[in-house]
């Protein structure tokens, strides 16, 4: 391959990516204008948790647990992890934006990097037409809309992309500041640092094995070869990132369940091993109320269908267990129901098996699947944020 040929591939591998990206919001945006009382946006791309994270990025954490007028314990900011408002308060101060602005701001950006890091993850594990179609159905499945409000998903999945990108490059400390990254947004980066660790412990065996054997260290899939304590200290570093935050919430307040206590009393977000989704989906399959109901129940029947079948096709591992926890942790919690959609979004698995099948199909099959997904992808989440009344 010559230099030329070398370099348009290099910006194709991100210019593609942006521009669908860039579209995508696009439409998005005129959805929520289309459908939203008074053609009023950026109300609704602050709402709900958006509101949380400002504060946040205004005021701080508060000092220990909240309690309603009638003395109960009730959520508060504390529920939410310091990665995302802390980059907003940073916006804020450096540019003058007002917070609200710098916190769609961070989210756009963060959600461009995740097109281009989820793109150049996917072209690495499969090849380009794939990595595209990856990124295609990333920014337009159901609630992708979540990448355009002020909320963390879009840093979250920034980070996840780029750290198992830098891993499978062998580029482990870079990679584990991306874990730390994903660990300090969201409690799901407990997940995405087991999936390093599983990496990392591949990447330590096969070194051991060339070493025994005499044999390359397989730099076609891990990278450059590079000294067993780095992988090992990307993991440690991603893996410190959950327990760590979750430490400081229970000395702010005093009592180390702190974390947990506030998120249940909240969000009702309780780990019930899947009993509420089981008899979510079984009620709203039997008699459910409202199709947004019924089509968040076959929803969670496709992503489960869908993780099943990215492990028949023996999705790279370190990408398994993260989907896999990810998915257990999302529909094993109790809670809203149409929040699943939105939490779903970082489940990075479940959208690998459709985009190896539209990565390999013909360019017009492939641009009719894409087409179709994206209308109704992007138009589900402004129906979500505009018509329909509860929090997503």
């Amino acid at each position: 391959m010559t230099e030329v040929a070398r370099r348009r591939g290099t910006q194709l591998l991100w210019a593609l990516p942006l521009a669908v990206y860039a579209l995508s919001r696009l439409v998005q945006l005129a959805f929520v204008w289309w459908m939203a009382d008074n053609g009023e946006v950026r109300s609704r791309l602050l709402a709900w948790d958006g509101g949380h994270f400002v504060r946040l990025a205004e005021e701080g954490y508060p000092a220990g647990y909240s309690y309603t007028t009638d003395g109960e314990l009730t959520g508060n900011g504390l529920a939410f992890f310091p990665g995302y408002p802390m980059l907003v308060r940073i916006v804020h101060l450096a540019t003058g934006l007002e917070v609200g602005t710098a916190a769609i701001t961070v989210a756009w950006i963060a959600g461009a990097f995740a097109a281009v890091l989820i793109c150049a993850l996917g072209t690495r594990l499969y090849d380009e037409r794939v990595g595209l179609a990856l990124t295609a159905l990333f920014c337009t499945q159901p609630m992708s809309m979540a990448l355009s409000m002020a909320y963390s998903e879009a840093l979250f999945v920034a980070m996840v992309a780029g750290m198992f990108l830098f891993a499978h490059r062998g580029d482990w400390l870079v990679a584990g500041v991306f874990g730390l990254g994903a660990a300090l947004s969201r409690p799901t980066g407990a997940a995405a640092a087991l999936g390093l660790a599983v990496a990392a412990a591949m990447a330590v065996h096969r070194s051991r094995r060339a070493a025994r054997t005499g044999e390359e260290d397989d730099p076609g899939k891990s990278g450059r070869r590079v000294p067993a304590w780095q992988p090992v200290a990307a993991a440690a570093v991603a893996l410190a990132g959950v327990p760590g935050y979750l430490l400081w919430v229970g000395l702010r307040v005093g009592d180390l369940g702190a974390w947990f206590d506030i998120q249940t009393a909240g969000w009702g977000t309780t780990f019930d091993y899947g009993t509420s989704t089981f008899k979510f989906v079984r009620d709203a399959l039997r008699t459910g109320e409202g199709w947004v109901q019924v089509s968040v129940a076959w929803m969670v029947i496709g992503v489960v269908v869908l993780a099943a079948v990215a492990v028949a096709k023996r999705v790279w591992i370190p990408l398994q267990v993260y989907g896999l926890i990810a998915l257990v942790l999302v529909l094993g919690q109790g809670g809203y129901y149409h929040s699943k959609p939105r939490l779903l979004v970082p489940v990075l698995l479940i959208l690998v098996p459709p985009a190896i099948a539209i990565g390999r199909a013909r360019p017009r099959t492939a641009a009719l699947v894409l087409s179709g997904c994206a209308a109704f992808g992007l138009w589900y989440g402004s129906y979500l944020i505009t018509v329909w009344h509860y929090a997503i």
